[in-house]
């Protein structure tokens, strides 16, 4: 469920139109094909229902106050995913958790609509990094929910980066879910000093887990209700991601097993070099199967 201020103003949409919720500009379309809600804070996804389904992403029902950034929907985490800065030395590499995007303002460029879903184009008010643009597709229709976060390097010398889709996916108990797809799989631990290891079978969530997959294959997501197909584009690392009950302070507990990250990134299992004129395409698509 989305917070009750939120879906009042998706219920009194038609079509679409451009709110303020929470002090940020969002985006709200009501269409035949479904309900798709996107902040211009950092271009995140908020929101995303079928026609006729339920709510596939969490969204907070606490969110911080401004600057701070909202936690759920897809947030962007670029150039840089977590803590980690890479070979670029700049002043530019200073900044906050997950990178620059999330707490940058972007405009919708582009929308096209039609019977069966939409495709928006959003890129960033201002400019970002001295050598990277990156632009955001977001597609959407009554089948799956598909983003892109493509970068670009506009400068004359080879930028090293990292990306996540920081997707907050919405299950009825997260401690009944299972996720298959990752039999197999290296990880690193980030609880345990980025220990390596192994999955073993499905991937059952019994109390905080904060991993990196090395793997680029489709997950399944099955929660006892519905199974989420999982795929991602241009990505061998999946983070998967539960604080269990070490919440952050805008996660309340009565709505902190509602929720799984399962994340299409790039991260320093398969880190990103964009030459000068190079793009690079970082998606992530989800559909029930």
């Amino acid at each position: 469920m989305i917070p009750s201020t939120l879906r009042q103003l998706m219920d009194d949409t038609n079509e679409e139109r451009l709110v303020q919720w929470q002090g940020r500009d969002i985006w709200l379309f009501n269409a035949a094909w479904g309900e798709l809600v996107v902040s211009l804070q950092g271009a995140q996804v908020l929101h995303f229902a079928p026609s006729g389904g339920s709510d596939w992403l969490w969204l907070t029902p606490t969110p911080k106050d401004l600057p701070g950034t909202l936690r759920g929907g897809i947030p962007l985490c670029w150039p840089w995913f977590g803590d980690e800065r890479f070979a670029d030395e700049s002043a530019e590499r200073d900044g906050p958790f997950h990178g620059l995007s999330r707490q940058a303002l972007w405009r919708l460029e582009a929308a096209d609509e039609h019977e069966e879903g939409i495709e928006l184009h959003l890129s960033p008010e201002t400019r970002l990094h001295s050598l990277l643009v990156p632009r955001v597709v977001i597609q959407a229709n009554a089948q799956r929910l598909h983003v892109e976060l493509i970068s670009e390097n506009r400068g004359d010398t080879p930028v090293k980066m990292s990306a996540a889709l920081h997707s907050y996916l919405a299950v009825k108990d997260v401690h009944q879910c299972r996720l298959s797809g990752l039999a197999g799989a290296r990880y690193l631990d980030k609880l345990k000093g980025f220990a390596e290891g192994e999955q073993q079978g499905e991937l059952a969530v019994r109390g905080e887990v904060d991993r990196i997959y090395h793997t680029n294959n489709e997950l399944r997501l099955d929660d006892g209700q519905r199974v989420m197909r999982i795929a991602k584009q241009s990505s061998d690392s999946t983070v998967v991601w539960h604080p269990d009950t070490t919440l952050p302070a805008d996660i309340p507990m009565q709505a902190a097993r509602q929720f799984l990250c399962v994340e299409a990134a790039n991260t320093r299992l398969d880190p990103v070099w964009l030459v000068p004129g190079a793009q690079h395409m970082l998606g992530t698509t989800l559909s029930l199967a």
